[in-house]
């Protein structure tokens, strides 16, 4: 029944000859508003499909009584429906792309009137001058002609449109316009706000008045901004108002206010104040800055939930958000942009921030641990994210974090608060718990007060040391481990001194059982970042000797060997064909994968952090410059470079036996088990499908639950850290790796073995390498497609990062202007069309080398011109402006068979038709197309058959297109040949589903606005009088 009213509706639409009455009759105000809007919509159909068969009197009815419906048929602006005006602004504007200026001239002294019988006639008229403008300017769907007709007009009408808009709005224009704006500082209406702000905290809740409280928040914050953007000018000499003390009061009762949402709409407001060159030292904002950061402190804990009641923001959240994760995500957005206005605030007071950071971090000291009523599963008494202390300490930490940073940077060395420092890093290093929610808060402000270490002595032991050791604790220990390494990278100076002790400590707990080879990686680390400050190649070396030798004897040992020469010996070695049915501590063979990742960590660890000074003159006297290059510049050896080389044999060998793993015998030989093992892991399906674990339970689940997965969580890690080794090799060793005899050969019978048979996820690490909720257990087809198609996608676009990093480069201003220069004008025309500025890509000097190899540079362009198919919009604009030109046109005079050159050209017809419906694409194909076509049609006439495939291409203006591209006369200008070529291949550029199917809407042009004056005729009589005068002009 519904598919038949539809029918009827539309067949009445199109074939009814009462529809302009009809229509009338039921958009008439008397009666319901869907039966208004139906019969506005008829009024619509027949202005865009009937109008070019109708009658001038026809038209002009029509366009008289849709004129009196909006002045009278409406109701008033509070009671008429949204969609009722939008469907009568739409007719509006349909008729004036028809009719104005040429036929309807009186158009805008016909709405200027309208805009005097009420409001809501106004707020049409401004809807239609909206839609016109966006039809015109911005979706240009219109004809060319009619497009420039109406554009013109209304450029011509500009005084007259402003002005209506501004006795609108009145508020607009000018700065000095909006000074009036300041008389609501005045003691009366600003003590109004105030008491209508303080108000609103004591009243109970109802939605009507927090309606009323919301909108009177967004006036003051708009005052704020106001008065920011009037006193910025040094020309306006306005000054600041007296009563902006009681202003900063009412703007600060909103920030404290327990709705969630007001508090944030105060913080834009904030932030502009307190950058404001001269609000931010007014006295009156001084004063209230204290005060602000207290508010703020208690704004940061997290409270509100709207399924709980233990917070006065409760019941507003109930009306704000939807659940609890919706609360979650929105304050997290709401925490970090209060991170950004109390930095600045603290900027501006850093004695008063940082003793209010200090007060705070010493009452969390003191204070007893309440888990509260659920404890954490990882023991009992512990606290959860939703813990009462860990919520104080939480906060306390992100506000600590926030001031010790800025106090830090914006006072003088000594203006610092020394004392105050030291207590409260004495008191960090002295406080004693076992709760690893709390111990990773207290390594936050550990990180945050150590530059004070510098003011101690006898406390680097202290605080290098400071840090969990249980299992139970693993998310903590990691982020001791992060925030070590952090401070031998920001603080080395203060670390060096140490070194002795750092190493010392590092090496016991490299014999720690409790300790992840992760965190046993990070200690490595930190040894290699400080002797990087040792200014010694000697003495570095000595260091990567020691350090690499306990790795060394493993990887030299006759039974890695044996484990690393084939896919059947490694799986043996780890144990991987034995643990089907087993439990994490049954696990056989865990020592041998323990020695075999320490021994690829270690390397990794050495390769990825060491490094030779940075100041060219100490590593010139410290040994590090072996040589220098023919133009002079230094060639730099590091430190592990001859550790490293020696072990080369045995990485590739392990890499390549990880490459094989993959064969089809050996998958097949182990059974579907050992495939499980091989498979992506659990994380890796959520983040390829956008799918995140919920925040409140990531310190409760288990990194891995089983032998199975922890052994699919081996082979994984390992096979990244095989390719970060080979990724670091080249920037670490330099001149030492790329001097290696047959080193192409062996990277090929490594690296890039087996290839055909690894599947995406694992490529995907290569491509990153080399150039620099639900349970899924039991995946189901659909799941499974799901993977695979996003897998495809991020693949491809990762392989043509690959190759724009690899063979393309951006020229500097200077390279750019003196290759158009050399290369002339038809080369920069056509290096114009793409998506980067004119000439900007030029090839790398490896993709010069590859091109230069026939077989190569074949395997190059199909890579760089199938993505243009690839169902992966990203793929297609980048291969299209950034890589396929540049390669292309490197081949162009050079060796390029017609089938290839067929093919490209085909592949981006295509493309077109593929992504045409999205504009930047469709601007890239276009542009590509038409350089590709222009550039290859002289030598190869066969491409002339490709265009005349596309549908509807008209021939006659192909051979017009032809003619002028292939003759020897001045050509038109780049414009007008792309416009020319866009036409001719219209036909194969792809459209929207939803604009498949829909029927044409047909614009007629007007008689034209400006009519060509012919040239006046030469009489004969001057000719005549010429004929001996301009023969003599050529003589000499």
């Amino acid at each position: 029944m519904e598919v038949g009213s539809q029918e009827y509706c539309e067949d009445f639409k199109e074939s009814c000859p009462l529809c302009v009455p009809c229509g009338l009759q039921l958009a008439e105000k008397t009666q319901p508003a869907v039966v208004r809007h139906f019969g506005l919509q008829v009024l619509e159909h027949v202005v865009k499909f009937r109008w070019n068969a109708m009658e001038r009197e026809e038209k002009i009815c029509l366009k008289d009584s849709v004129m009196c419906l909006m002045a009278g048929g409406v109701r008033p602006i509070l009671e008429e429906e949204g969609h009722i005006k939008d469907v009568l602004a739409r007719i509006v504007v349909e008729m004036i792309k028809r009719e104005w200026p040429q036929h309807w001239p009186d158009m805008l002294n016909e709405l200027d009137t309208l805009t005097k019988n009420g409001e809501v006639q106004t707020e049409l008229v401004m809807f239609i001058l909206l839609r016109l403008a966006e039809d015109v300017v911005t979706f240009q769907n219109l004809p060319s002609q009619r497009r420039r007709d109406i554009q013109t007009t209304m450029t011509q009408n500009m005084d007259k449109l402003f002005t209506f808009m501004l006795g609108i709005l009145g508020d607009s224009g000018k700065l000095e316009d909006r000074t009036p704006l300041l008389n609501l500082f005045a003691d009366s209406p600003m003590h109004y706000i105030m008491t209508a702000a303080q108000k609103a905290h004591g009243q109970s809740l109802q939605e009507k008045r927090y309606v009323f409280i919301k909108r009177l928040c967004q006036v003051v914050c708009a005052l704020g901004s106001q008065l920011c953007t009037l006193t910025m000018s040094p020309h306006n000499k306005i000054t600041i108002p007296t009563t902006f003390n009681k202003y900063l009061k009412s703007l600060l009762d909103f920030t404290s206010h327990p709705s969630q949402f007001l508090k944030s709409s105060t913080l834009m407001t904030w932030g502009s104040i307190f950058r404001h060159d001269l609000l931010s030292k007014d006295p009156a904002l001084q004063a209230i800055l204290p005060e602000f950061l207290q508010v703020s402190m208690s704004n940061i804990i997290k409270a509100g939930f709207p399924s709980q009641n233990n917070s006065p923001s409760c019941e507003y959240s109930r009306l704000d958000f939807d659940s609890d994760e919706d609360f979650l995500n929105f304050f997290n957005y709401f925490k970090a942009m209060m991170g950004d206005v109390m930095r600045q605030a603290c900027r501006l007071i850093p004695h008063a921030s940082f003793r209010m950071a200090a007060e705070w971090l010493q009452c969390q000291l003191s204070a007893p641990l309440d888990p509260g009523p659920n404890s954490s599963k990882a023991g009992e008494g512990l606290c959860t994210l939703l813990s009462p202390s860990f919520i104080q300490w939480d906060a306390m930490t992100f506000f600590c974090e926030c001031v010790f940073n800025q106090v830090l940077r914006v006072l003088p060395k000594e203006e610092l608060p020394v004392s105050q420092g030291v207590e409260l890093l004495q008191g960090v290093l002295s406080y004693q718990t076992m709760d690893p929610l709390i111990l990773s808060c207290l390594l936050t402000n550990l990180s945050g007060l150590f530059p004070f270490v510098r003011y101690m002595n006898g406390f680097m032991p202290r605080v290098l040391t400071k840090g969990p050791r249980t299992r139970s604790v693993k998310a903590v220990r990691r982020h001791a481990c992060s925030s070590i390494i952090k401070i031998c990278r920001d603080f080395p100076d203060l670390v060096l001194p140490h070194f002795s002790l750092l190493s010392t400590h590092a090496m016991h707990l490299f014999m720690d059982e409790n300790l992840t080879q992760m965190e046993k990686y990070s200690m490595l680390e930190v040894q290699v970042m400080i002797s990087n400050h040792f200014n010694n190649f000697e003495k570095q070396q000595d260091f990567m000797v020691q350090l690499l030798t306990p790795a060394t004897s493993i990887w030299s040992s006759q039974e890695l060997q044996r484990a690393i020469s084939s896919p059947e010996e490694l799986i043996s070695y780890v144990g991987a064909e034995v643990l089907k049915g087993l439990e994490e501590e049954q696990s056989p063979c865990q020592a041998n994968r323990s020695q075999l990742s320490f021994c690829f960590c270690t390397v990794e660890g050495v390769l990825r952090r060491a490094r030779w000074p940075t100041d060219p003159e100490a590593a010139k006297s410290g040994g590090f410059v072996s040589g220098y290059t023919s133009d002079g510049s230094p060639i730099y050896r590091n430190p592990c470079s001859e550790q490293v080389l020696k072990l080369l044999d045995s990485i590739f060998s392990l890499v390549r036996t990880f490459n094989n793993l993959y064969l089809p015998e050996v998958v097949q030989k182990m059974g579907e088990f050992y495939a499980k093992c091989l498979d992506v892991m659990e994380m890796e399906k959520k983040c390829i499908l956008g799918l995140t674990q919920p925040i409140l339970d990531t310190y409760d689940v288990p990194i891995y639950r089983s032998a199975e997965e922890r052994m699919q969580g081996f082979f994984c890690s390992m096979f990244d850290s095989c390719y970060q080794v080979l990724g670091n090799l080249g920037p670490t060793l330099s001149r030492d790796f790329y001097c290696i005899p047959d080193l192409a050969v062996r990277l090929v019978n490594s690296a890039f073995c087996n290839l055909s048979n690894i599947p995406d996820f694992r490529l995907r690490t290569m491509l990153h390498i080399l150039p620099s909720g639900d349970d899924y257990k039991e995946l189901n087809t659909e799941s499974s497609e799901i993977l695979e198609i996003e897998l495809a996608r991020l693949l491809t676009r990762e392989m043509v990062d690959l190759l724009v990093v690899c063979c393309v480069a951006k020229k500097s201003p200077e390279q750019n202007a003196n290759k158009v220069e050399a290369d002339g004008l038809r080369d920069e025309e056509m290096m114009s069309l793409e998506a980067p500025l004119p000439g900007t890509l030029e090839l790398t000097e490896l993709g010069k080398f590859l091109m230069s190899n026939e077989e190569v540079s074949s395997a190059l362009l199909i890579s760089a011109f199938s993505p243009l198919l690839w169902m992966d919009t990203p793929a297609c604009q980048k291969a299209a402006t950034q890589l396929c030109w540049p390669l292309l046109k490197q081949v162009i005079s050079g060796f390029l068979p017609s089938e290839a050159a067929l093919c490209l050209f085909t592949n981006i017809l295509r493309g077109l038709q593929v992504h045409g419906q999205h504009e930047a694409c469709n601007s890239s194909l276009v542009g590509l197309a038409f350089q590709v076509y222009e550039a290859l049609r002289p030598r190869f006439p066969e491409l002339r058959l490709v265009i005349e495939q596309v549908p509807e291409v008209p021939l006659d203006s192909l051979q017009q297109f032809d003619t002028k591209l292939l003759s020897s006369g001045q050509k038109a200008s780049e414009k007008k040949r792309k416009d020319h070529f866009r036409r001719l291949i219209s036909g194969c550029i792809g459209k929207p589903l939803g604009e498949q199917f829909r029927k044409e809407v047909h614009i007629r042009n007007l008689p034209s606005l400006f009519q060509k004056k012919p040239r006046p005729a030469l009489e004969d009589s001057i000719l005549g009088s010429c004929a001996e005068a301009l023969p003599s002009l050529f003589q000499h």
